[in-house]
């Protein structure tokens, strides 16, 4: 079903690739959604866990992206987004 691949052929993957990839992602910003849950109710814990996660993850997509756009570029295409 074409549904399933289009996207992850857009961004260079097959399905499982994009399945781990977005894995990759999910799973920490649930950890950081359950400390920042924790943290509401008990201040003192988990005061820059949710943060750090969200930083960490960002600066894996923003490295992801621009390896994609050098990609694209030797390749001459356009980058997915």
């Amino acid at each position: 079903m074409k549904i399933f691949t289009q996207h992850p052929a857009s961004v260079g993957e097959n399905y499982l690739q994009h399945l781990g990839s977005a894995l990759s992602f999910a799973l920490p910003l649930l950890v950081a959604c359950l400390a920042c849950l924790v943290h509401a109710v008990l201040p003192f814990a988990f005061e820059k866990t949710g943060s750090k996660i969200i930083v960490r993850l960002h600066e894996r997509m923003v490295t992801n992206r621009h390896r994609q756009v050098a990609r694209s570029e030797r390749t001459g295409q356009t980058p997915a987004r």
